[in-house]
């Protein structure tokens, strides 16, 4: 079996629709780029149990987990506090992430106040996590890794400890667009995917005001066989009558 992932999404502004997630679809992305499979991703609560729970719940289920949301300065964020209490760390001002801090708002002549200093504040024996783009690192405590939720920050974080994970079997997909319902070929994908070991076929009709049909997303770890089961779809779609583009 190959390394598994968990997303957890905390942030009440998530849940209450405010703030639209797309972090998880970006971390789905590119675990399945390095060959690690994403089993569950959860969006919860600002709320200092849930965090506790979720994280301990899903440190223990998969290889890797990964936060994203509440390390910012403010009195609502409490994922950091939350995840150290979790597994038993003691707090710290981290020393080089109030550097890293101090200088940055030198810079930007910007007050370091005690609220700005919360950032700097780290569970006690963290490996921090770079951040580019705002310099407010996060931090790696066993196999729980913690972003910050505003997707560009999180996506430099994820990029900085990318080389750190160890992935597996790289999956393969390929998605076929056709202009024929779902219904009229659920059964044949359904035939097409039982021929094939280890592959998965998703169907996903849409709707728009000039047109209607489906999506297939084909997924293996052999190229060869989402090639011929490619073959086999084309020749369905056709004997429907239908249209077709093919993206990788």
């Amino acid at each position: 079996m190959g390394s598994t992932a968990g997303i957890i999404i905390i942030g009440d502004e998530i849940l209450s629709g405010r703030t639209k997630d797309i972090n998880v679809n970006w971390i789905a992305n590119e675990l399945n780029n390095i060959g690690i499979n994403l089993k569950e991703a959860r969006i919860i609560q600002d709320e200092k149990k849930v965090i506790i729970n979720t994280v301990l719940e899903f440190s223990k289920k998969f290889t890797y987990v990964f936060t994203s949301g509440g390390i910012g300065p403010t009195h609502d964020d409490m994922t950091t506090e939350s995840i150290s209490e979790a597994f038993g760390f003691e707090l710290e001002k981290n020393e080089i992430a109030m550097d890293l801090l101090r200088k940055h708002y030198e810079k930007s002549k910007i007050d370091f106040n005690e609220s700005r200093q919360k950032m700097a504040i780290i569970p006690k024996g963290a490996s921090l996590i770079d951040n580019p783009v705002s310099v407010a690192p996060g931090f790696n405590i066993k196999n729980v890794y913690v972003f910050a939720g505003v997707p560009k920050i999180m996506q430099s974080m994820f990029h900085s400890i990318s080389s750190e994970l160890k992935g597996g079997v790289i999956t393969k997909s390929k998605t076929i667009t056709c202009n024929i319902g779902e219904g009229k070929i659920a059964y044949d994908l359904g035939q097409i995917e039982k021929q094939f070991l280890n592959m998965k076929i998703g169907s996903y009709p849409y709707f728009n005001p000039q047109s209607f049909g489906t999506s297939i997303v084909i997924r293996s770890v052999k190229e060869e066989d989402i090639d011929l089961a490619l073959e086999k779809l084309i020749k369905i779609i056709e004997k429907f009558g239908g249209e077709f583009e093919i993206k990788k």
